[in-house]
């Protein structure tokens, strides 16, 4: 009998999984840090074999090779894929004995990358599940315009062929387990939810948009919906193909107020990973908000200049512990320092926490009615969706800079109060904080943007409102 174990990598939107028989289990795309995955082995009671990776990563950095390295395990990369360190080139058709009885089987879906494969796990014959990586996820696919814009086109074609093979050659009942599509920027569209089981072939194949349109439907529809590239996914294709180093998550170094300030004054980087609500009720001046709960790595890795020193504030060692976590996962490997407590031990003496008000929809549309037109106190609203959500409808006369965007762009921000918002409340909040640091005075409205429909805001936009293509 088989198990397979979904570890979630929630933050990123990706999962990697365990899979095995009584003795021995594979590995398929470990993030970074590998110590869940030898855990999860360790509570089955088997050793990892195989460490097996779909293709060469563009939105996180592997540990695929520092888990092999620590288990004794195979490592399994497709052939095709061009990396610098030795490991076991994987063909199409490639049959790997994983347990007695239980195998993996190579099956090439380039589409994601050139390089793409899916695996099928064997039961004594009997395909009982894919990992399909980037390849065929809930309802989509991987988006195909990571590699080189000019293969895009082509690439879509072959994702949409890669799907169709796996549909065509695999029993209705076989679980679809993809690395993407949980809110990675990977999927090329909105995957469907699912559980920790994902989906079926049967399921993929009566609502996948690949495999229920006709190629060139698909294809067209595939190029027009695709959405902004993470800045930081520039970064993590070629560390992945170098050969990642082991982490270190050890604590970082204790910094007091003195230092934070000192590092504040240099340029670098103070992330705040509290709460959005508490970082509006006090904070040290100059500091960035990133949720720690929230997508943190995917925002902080997308806006921070790469390379520039970070150093994170939070409420307590374990809540730096997590982040660490997160932050390896996308390269950002050492913090600089550290502080735990709150804003008044990491603000300087004789200075005081900066706050900054918050609001809802329905405050901004009070405030837009009580101040005309002509007035020259009229209030900046400020949207920092990407321009996909934009396009489903918008607050009248509101300025657009996705937030992505902003730290270069914050001079072009109207002078003015600024209302901040995005569709739900987190990217507003690092938006207002950057505007808070450059000292701006702001409001973050933190609400749903169906309170902008229901507060009768959308419109619109001005027509000399700042724009993005």
């Amino acid at each position: 009998m088989f198990f397979i174990d979904t570890v979630e990598l929630t933050g990123l939107g990706n999962r990697s999984y365990l899979a095995g028989g009584a003795t021995a289990a594979v590995v398929v795309d470990p993030p970074r840090d590998v110590d869940r995955l030898v855990a999860a082995a360790a509570r089955h009671g088997v050793r990892i074999a195989l460490v097996v990776e779909t293709h060469v990563h563009n939105d996180y950095v592997t540990g695929g090779l520092e888990l092999a390295r620590l288990t004794g395990a195979r490592y399994l990369v497709p052939a095709g894929a061009r990396v610098s360190f030795d490991r076991v080139p994987v063909e199409d058709g490639d049959v790997l004995p994983v347990d007695d009885g239980l195998a993996l089987r190579a099956v090439a879906t380039p589409g994601h990358t050139p390089h793409h494969t899916a695996y099928v796990l064997e039961e004594g014959g009997r395909p009982v599940a894919a990992f399909t990586g980037g390849s065929l996820l809930i309802g989509t696919v991987g988006r195909p315009d990571l590699v080189e814009p000019r293969l895009t086109e082509q690439l879509a074609r072959a994702q949409h062929a890669s799907a169709h093979r796996l549909a065509d050659s695999l029993p209705d009942t076989t679980a679809v387990l993809p690395t993407h599509g949980f809110g990675s920027f990977c999927s090329a569209g909105q995957a469907a939810g699912a559980g920790a089981g994902g989906t079926t072939i049967g399921a993929e194949r009566a609502h996948n948009e690949a495999l229920v349109k006709d190629v060139d439907t698909f294809v067209a529809e595939l190029l027009a919906g695709l959405d902004d590239i993470p800045a930081y996914y520039a970064h993590m294709g070629p560390a992945n193909a170098a050969g990642p180093a082991p982490v270190d998550l050890t604590p970082p170094r204790r910094a007091d107020a003195a230092e934070l300030a000192a590092r504040l004054a240099a340029g670098e980087w103070v992330v705040d990973l509290r709460s959005r609500v508490a970082f509006a009720e006090g904070h040290l001046a100059g500091s960035f908000n990133f949720e720690g709960t929230g997508s943190l790595a995917t925002y902080l890795a997308w806006l921070i200049p790469w390379g520039k020193p970070v150093t994170l504030l939070a409420g307590t060692a374990d809540e730096v512990a997590a982040a660490q976590r997160e932050l390896v996962r996308v390269g950002i490997d050492r913090p600089a320092a550290a502080a735990t407590g709150g804003p008044a031990a990491w603000t300087p003496d004789g200075e005081r926490p900066r706050s900054f008000r918050r609001a809802d929809f329905t405050d901004l549309a009070a405030t837009l009615a009580d101040t005309p037109a002509a007035d020259g106190g009229r209030p900046v609203v400020l949207d920092v969706r990407r321009a996909s959500e934009r396009a489903g409808g918008a607050v009248t006369g509101s300025v657009h800079i996705p937030v992505h965007q902003l730290p270069g762009r914050i001079a072009e921000v109207p002078p003015g109060t600024v209302w901040v918002h995005c569709a739900g409340g987190m990217r507003a909040a690092i938006a207002a904080s950057l505007l808070d640091a450059a000292g701006r005075e702001v409001v973050a409205v933190d609400d749903t943007f169906t309170g902008a429909v229901e507060a009768g805001l959308t419109g619109e936009p001005r027509p000399d409102a700042t724009s993005t293509p």
